[in-house]
């Protein structure tokens, strides 16, 4: 059975972006970029929402990578070879291999998936993580703190859900970046 593992790049003040829209500030350096491919290794299926996943395929294409070190063109074969599910009801097709659109969330749907996946699953996007969360889906979070204060712009956690955590990883990087990865605690 795979895990649901949410994971977002945040700032301290809790936004994947800013007002603008602009994530800038969370671009990582090439330490913080191997424990990304380390995590995105034991992901067999990413599920997307639609603005995520036309931000992510990028990484499809390789002719922006020539002069990229190899930790960051290790990272794209990485993505590449994970199956991945865009939830969109605007979308008419998609321009990346191994990947679906469903119209609609459906809860059974992704639990099915985690109880079948030989491997975790990740949930990338806001909107689609709420619904993940609503629905008791996530299994682990897993949050890089960028040292930066936005002020505001898009929540990365869910407003109006309490969820108990357990802190099962922890480390600082030299940019100031902490990476944290937590279990959520299922009720009893």
């Amino acid at each position: 059975m795979g895990k649901l593992i949410y994971a977002a790049s945040i700032s301290l003040d809790g936004f994947l972006e800013d007002e603008n829209g602009s994530f800038d500030w969370s671009v990582p350096d090439e330490e913080l970029h191997a424990i990304w491919n380390q995590h995105e290794r034991q992901i067999g299926t990413s599920l997307y929402g639609r603005r995520m996943y036309e931000t992510m395929r990028v990484w499809e294409d390789d002719d922006w990578l020539v002069d990229e070190p190899p930790v960051i063109r290790e990272y794209a074969q990485i993505w590449r070879d994970a199956d991945k599910i865009v939830y969109s009801t605007t979308l008419d097709d998609v321009s990346t291999a191994r990947t679906t659109i469903e119209r609609t969330f459906d809860p059974e749907k992704v639990r099915q998936l985690k109880e079948t996946s030989g491997s975790d699953l990740s949930i990338g996007g806001a909107g689609i993580a709420v619904e993940a969360f609503r629905h008791g889906l996530v299994d682990e979070c897993v949050l890089v703190l960028c040292p930066v204060i936005v002020g505001g712009g898009k929540p990365a956690l869910p407003r109006g859900i309490r969820l108990d955590l357990e802190l099962l990883e922890s480390r600082r990087f030299g940019s100031g970046v902490v990476y944290l990865r937590h279990a959520v605690r299922k009720a009893d």
